[in-house]
Order: structure tokens, then sequence, then C-alpha cells
């Protein structure tokens, strides 16, 4: 746990922060139901289509929910995001853990990620945030609701021509589930990660595209690798969407993708229903184990991404 973090801890006011027994670099934190009651209060005049049209309230409801928590929330979400030996929390607001509490869910993690940052325009939703859901069976262009297949590690934002600082993802329901735990790597615990950032290729634009279902077309082009500023690696990286143009390319990156899954620093979280993980999106990999097929499966999740607005956060230089 970072100092930061620490130090917060000895005085809080309505939530509790420890560190997680998976990893040392995942802390949770969680709300307390009176908290968690007195913000739905305050903010009952505001239903999620009022977020959705009047982007400035996104930022009032953060304010809210710090100031309940004597604000000592924003300084804390802010230096766990930047600090590059933890960067990564689970959280769980006591008391929403409903499907029907699905928009209390929105407007609660709306607050959230409004005090470090600013969620992004999501092409697939058309909306901030989006939600979506994983069922038996699928036809989808992407593993995103492929149910019995492994996600594989990766980076989120990478065909996207917009800064993807964080990622934040909710679980809004589960019926029928068995595996399908969310899976973490740090780039720090990655056996591979010097051989890997230190070849030529690293550092050499690549082209990504994404399917139809995604709703963007124009082509993006960056490399794997980056360096934040402190001098460490830092990743932009999907396998389903990088387009190599050579052989080269494509058996590096396969390489690349072959040493991630097989990684033994993957850390597995299983996320009960209405609590949400969130990350710094630079150093921090996520994807997601297979589930186990049943014919009433269903997972409805929710995402928010987007970047950092304080100078604290550690961010791309770059960018």
């Amino acid at each position: 746990m970072s100092l930061a973090a620490q130090k917060i801890e000895s005085n809080t006011s309505g939530f509790s922060l420890e560190t997680s027994e998976l990893s040392p670099r995942l802390l949770e934190l969680r709300f307390e139901k009176s908290v968690v009651d007195a913000f739905l209060n305050a903010i009952a005049p505001w239903p999620v289509q009022a977020l959705e049209y009047k982007s400035m309230l996104r930022f009032r409801v953060g304010k809210i929910l710090d100031d309940l928590c004597d604000n000592q929330l924003q300084p804390l979400l802010i230096e766990t995001l930047a600090d590059r030996n933890s960067g990564a929390l689970l959280i769980t607001p006591e008391g929403l853990d409903g499907v029907e509490q699905a928009e209390d869910m929105v407007r609660f993690t709306t607050a959230v990620a409004h005090l470090f940052g600013r969620s992004n325009f999501d092409a697939m939703s058309g909306q901030y945030y989006a939600r979506f859901v994983v069922q038996n069976e699928d036809n989808s262009d992407s593993y995103l609701r492929q149910a019995h297949r492994v996600m594989e590690l990766h980076n989120d934002g990478t065909y996207v021509d917009q800064d993807t600082d964080y990622v934040l993802m909710l679980k809004i329901d589960e019926q029928n589930m068995e595996g399908g735990n969310s899976l973490l790597l740090h780039l720090d615990d990655w056996e591979d990660l010097d051989t890997f950032s230190s070849n030529p290729l690293a550092y050499q634009p690549m082209r990504w595209a994404a399917p139809p279902s995604k709703n963007t077309t124009a082509d993006i082009y960056h490399s794997v690798f980056d360096i934040d500023r402190s001098g460490k690696p830092i990743m932009s990286y999907i396998d389903q969407f990088v387009q190599p143009k050579d052989d080269e390319e494509g058996n590096w990156l396969t390489d690349l993708s072959e040493s991630l899954e097989s990684s033994r620093a993957i850390v597995s979280v299983r996320v009960p229903v209405g609590s949400f993980l969130l990350i710094n999106n630079h150093f921090w990999l996520h994807g997601r184990d297979k589930f186990t097929a049943h014919p009433g499966l269903r997972r409805e999740l929710m995402r928010q991404r987007g970047y950092f607005s304080h100078a604290k956060t550690l961010r791309n230089p770059k960018q």
C-alpha cells in the first residue's frame, strides 16, 4: 500500500481501505452503506439521463461523494492510481448489490471516476459508459461477449484517438455463473517485461483497427510500448486489434502474447455484483477467464474509461 493510502487509512470517514490478499498491489476500498445511502439521497434529482446530457453534473456528483467522505476520497484515488507500485482498486459500495439498482451503480461509479479524471465518449454505446451482456451463446465479432474462452490480457483504448489512462469495470448482474474471474497483470511483475520492452519493435508504430461492433472506422498508429515519466515501460496493446505489417511484427507480437498469457504473476479476481475494478491502464493489463457453460448464463457489465485530469496522476508524457 502506498504511503499516501496508509496516511488516509488512519483517519477515514465513510470508507475502509485494506490491501487485498490476492496481491499487495491491489487495494480494496469499501464504502459504508450509510455513505452510499446519503449519496443516493443527495443526487436523487439527477437520474442517469441527466448525467448523460449534462457532463458537468458528473463532476458535481463526484464532489458530493467526496464531501460525504470528509474530502479524503479524492486524494486517495489520485495517489493510488498514480502509484506505480499499486494503481489498482477493487471498490465495493455496501448495499448496491442487485441488478434492480443498476442505475444507482452507474451513478456511483460516475462519481468515483470524475474525482480523478473524466470518462471518454464510448463509441460502442454512444455514451460516456457502456453496458453490455455476456450470455451462453454469442456470435459477436470480438471476444468481449464470448463466454467460453479466455479474453486475453490487454489494455483498453488501443484503437481510439483518445487518452485512455484508466479503466473502470463494474459487475451489474450475474446469473448461473461459474468461472469468468477478472484477470490482472502488473507490468512490473511480468517475467519477460525487459525482454520485450527492449526489443526495437517495442517502440515502432503499428496499425490498430477495430471490428464493426466498436463503431469506429479510423485506423490508429502507435507503438506497443512507451515510457512513463519515471523512465519505466508502459503498454498500449490488444492482440485482437493490432495489424502487423509483416512476418517479423506478426511473430514478435505472437511471442509477446504467449508470454503474457503464461505469466505466473497473473492475478485472478472474483468481482461481486455491485463492485468494480479501477486500474491504471498504462501499467496494468486486464482480461477475463472463461465461464462454465450453462443455458441460463448471464452477466451484465458496465465500463467507463478515460483520462486523468490531475497533474499528480502519472501520465504518458507523449500524450
